[in-house]
């Protein structure tokens, strides 16, 4: 079967294997933190010097760490799809944005992170983004309004993911669907693979265990992202 629009899904467990801390542990600590202590509208309004503290150090962390073989794979793809290719990753980190600055992708392309990116500061009183590499005080004066303040431009828990029109969009139209590395507890992206399915879509998991959500897909692949996505890619 030919496919032409695809909608790709990557959660955490593609950055894993570079080093890049999976969201969650066993525990439900976030690199030793309640999440409701570092992901939240709230705790940032409670404590912003502890926010900005633990997203400075998972800012930091990046510069540590590469693109693996699954986010090249990815390129890869991108740089040869003949077709509309829309990649939505629940990731905050750059890895994705690395590997295709490498290998330049074709026309149909897109990249969305729809729940922000960690070298973006966002203000807190017009929501406009800029790029920051660097870190960010607990009262770090925003340059778009006086009385504003930059925080991490993340998707906290209470605040919707970016840019669902288009992605819901692309997801309706799609002919093959691939989620990688997820781990099916996170709405809404959880919930994409039965978007795609409704559209008639071929549906794919790609991860390391089967996902919660595994059975509502056609087929899947599981082991190491740095194994099954490249082979799986290859042969498309």
């Amino acid at each position: 079967m030919t496919h032409r629009n695809l909608v790709i899904l990557t959660g955490s467990g593609i950055s894993a294997e570079s080093g890049v801390p999976t969201f969650r542990a066993a525990d439900g600590l976030w690199m030793g933190h309640r999440v409701q202590d570092v992901a939240t509208p709230e705790a940032f309004a409670r404590d912003p010097a502890l926010v900005q503290d633990f997203y400075n150090q998972r800012r930091r962390q990046l510069a540590q760490v590469e693109p693996n073989a699954a986010h090249q794979a990815l390129a890869e793809l991108a740089a040869r799809w003949d077709g509309d290719l829309l990649l939505v990753t629940q990731n905050v980190d750059d890895l994705h944005d690395r590997a295709h600055a490498s290998t330049p992708p074709a026309a149909g392309f897109e990249l969305i992170h729809m729940h922000g990116e960690l070298l973006k500061a966002q203000c807190t009183a017009t929501g406009q983004v800029l790029d920051w590499p660097g870190d960010l005080a607990p009262d770090q004066p925003s340059p778009f309004r006086p009385k504003g303040r930059l925080r991490p431009h993340i998707v906290w828990f209470g605040e919707w993911p970016l840019r669902m029109d288009r992605i819901e969009a692309a997801l309706a139209a799609c002919d093959l669907f691939v989620s990688i590395g997820t781990s099916g507890a996170v709405y809404p992206a959880a919930g994409f693979v039965q978007l795609a399915n409704h559209a008639g879509a071929r549906t794919v998991e790609l991860n390391l265990e089967p996902s919660l959500g595994s059975r509502f897909f056609d087929d899947a692949r599981y082991g190491p992202a740095t194994e099954i996505v490249p082979a799986f890619f290859a042969g498309l």
